[in-house]
C-alpha cells in the first residue's frame, strides 16, 4: 500500500479496528470515517461521496471504504 497521509492512515486504522465487527452488521456497505470516528453507512460510494461532501468539505480528508471481510483484488491485463 502506498504511504497515506497521517489522518488518513488513523482513518484506516479504525477501520481495521472495527472491520470484523461492521462486517457483521454491514456487509457491502460503505463507511465514512472523519477524524477517527464513524460518520455513516452507506448503500453505495456515490451515496457516501456526497454526504461526506457535504459534512466536511472538499477541502478536508475522510476516508470512504467498503466494507467486506476480504479486499478484493482486480487485475488489470
Amino acid at each position: 500500500m502506498a504511504a497515506l497521509p497521517i489522518n488518513l492512515k488513523n482513518d484506516f486504522d479504525v477501520f481495521e479496528q472495527h472491520r470484523a465487527e461492521w462486517v457483521q452488521d454491514h456487509p457491502g456497505e460503505f463507511v465514512v470515517i472523519h477524524k477517527g470516528q464513524e460518520s455513516g453507512f452507506f448503500p453505495d460510494y456515490d451515496s457516501a461521496f456526497r454526504v461526506a461532501l457535504r459534512n466536511f468539505g472538499p477541502r478536508s480528508q475522510f476516508l470512504i471504504q467498503q466494507v467486506c471481510a476480504v479486499e478484493p483484488v482486480f487485475v488489470i491485463v
